[in-house]
C-alpha cells in the first residue's frame, strides 16, 4: 500500500513559501511514498521536482488551476493549462494532456471552491473528489464532498493542501497499484480504488501559514501592479 499526498505547494506559488527541495525532504521524513506538486497556474517547480525524483519517492506532475468555476487539480502531466476557463473545458484540457482531474475542497467557497459557481451535477463530471483536505475549520465541508463523492460513485482522495512544508503528509490517499510508478498511482484513483485518512493541521501551523500567505499575497499583487505600471510607462 502505497501513501500519498496529492496537494502541496512550493513556492512556485504565489501563496506558498518552501522550496521544492525541503518538500520532497519532508514527504521522506514523514514516510511518504509519492507527492503531488500542485502550485496554482504554474508547473515549473512540478518540473523540477519530477526531474528530482529517485527510488525512494515517485513525484507526480501537476498544478492547481483556477477555473472559472474555481480550483481543479490536474494530476499527471506537466502541461500548463490556462487559468480562467470554464470548469468543463479545463477538466477536458486536463484530461487531453493525459492528466486527471481532482477537485479540491468544492465546498469551501471561501478557498475557490468549485460549488460557489457551478452545480454538483456539473461537478460530476470530475474523475475525483477530494474529500478530505488537512486545512479545515470544522470538517463540515470534508463531509459534505466525501457524502457528494458516495452519492455519485465519484473517486475519492485526500491531501494535504500544504503551503509550508512542515504541513505535507498531513492528508494522505492510500493506493496500491500493480507497478510503483505515477500511472500505476493515478489508475488506482481513476478506478477509485483508495483510502483517505488525514488530521487537522495544527492550528500553529495554520496560523503561521495564513500570516504568511497573506504577506506572499499581498508582495505578489503589489509586483503584478508595479509589472503593470512599467509595462505602461515603456
Amino acid at each position: 500500500m502505497l501513501s500519498v499526498d496529492l496537494h502541496t505547494h512550493s513556492e512556485a506559488s504565489f501563496d506558498g513559501r518552501d522550496s521544492i527541495d525541503l518538500i520532497l525532504r519532508q514527504a521522506k521524513a514523514v514516510g511518504l511514498d509519492a507527492v503531488a506538486i500542485t502550485d496554482h497556474d504554474e508547473v515549473w517547480a512540478s518540473r523540477e521536482a519530477v526531474e528530482h525524483a529517485d527510488d525512494d519517492l515517485i513525484v507526480i506532475p501537476g498544478m492547481e488551476v483556477s477555473s472559472a468555476a474555481g480550483h481543479v487539480l490536474s494530476l499527471g502531466t506537466d502541461t500548463k493549462i490556462p487559468p480562467n476557463l470554464s470548469f468543463a473545458e479545463t477538466v477536458s484540457r486536463i484530461r487531453d494532456s493525459g492528466g486527471l482531474a481532482v477537485v479540491p475542497h468544492p465546498y469551501q467557497e471561501t478557498r475557490s471552491g468549485v460549488l460557489k459557481n457551478i452545480s454538483e451535477d456539473a461537478l460530476e463530471i470530475a474523475d475525483a473528489i477530494e474529500v478530505y483536505n488537512s486545512r479545515l475549520l470544522t470538517g463540515r465541508a470534508n463531509r459534505q464532498a466525501r457524502q457528494f463523492a458516495t452519492e455519485r460513485d465519484l473517486p475519492m482522495t485526500a491531501g494535504s493542501d500544504a503551503h509550508v512544508c512542515e504541513m505535507v503528509g498531513q492528508a494522505v490517499t492510500e493506493v496500491d497499484p500493480d507497478e510503483r510508478t505515477v500511472e500505476g498511482v493515478l489508475t488506482e484513483i481513476r478506478n477509485g480504488r483508495t483510502r483517505v485518512k488525514g488530521t487537522r493541521t495544527p492550528w500553529r501551523i495554520s496560523f503561521r501559514q495564513a500570516a504568511g500567505g497573506a504577506k506572499r499575497r499581498v508582495k505578489h499583487r503589489l509586483e503584478e501592479v508595479a509589472d503593470r505600471f512599467t509595462t505602461g510607462r515603456s
